[in-house]
């Protein structure tokens, strides 16, 4: 049994989704629509952390409306890889963007937050990019 995703965006503007569904063990799937249906990964806390910002820019073009994720959903996701970060100083970065996510602080402060707890760097968007290269095998 599968449970449905929630899609915070594509990949372009009539291309494939990306986003992320809960999984049967308590965790989360990284997924992006293909042909075949959608494909799945296990989602680690900075592939989240990704979708989080993602989402909160607004830097896909929008996900088709019966998928798209909500601000809940989101808070969730973030919430979920809080509890699985071992590092005591990221895990306080990520329960500071659960709780800018909870209180519905200005997303550019939740943004900033997700950003600390994500780190490395690294922007967002290349990340999942190199993750769902991963996934589907595409270069």
């Amino acid at each position: 049994m599968e449970v449905p995703a929630c899609a915070v965006g594509r990949l372009g503007p009539e291309g494939p989704w990306i986003g992320f569904a809960p999984t049967l063990d308590d965790g989360y799937a990284l997924t992006v629509s293909s042909g075949a249906g959608v494909e799945r990964i296990p989602a680690e806390p900075g592939d989240l952390l990704a979708l989080a910002i993602v989402y909160f820019e607004e830097s896909l073009p929008e996900p088709p409306e019966e998928l798209a994720a909500t601000q809940g959903d989101i808070g969730a996701i973030v919430r979920h890889a809080a509890q699985t970060v071992g590092d005591p100083v990221r895990r306080a970065a990520y329960a500071e963007a659960v709780d800018a996510i909870d209180d519905g602080l200005a997303v550019d402060v939740v943004i900033d937050r997700l950003a600390r707890a994500f780190g490395d760097g690294e922007d967002a968007l290349p990340h999942l990019r190199r993750r769902i290269a991963q996934l589907t095998g595409a270069a």
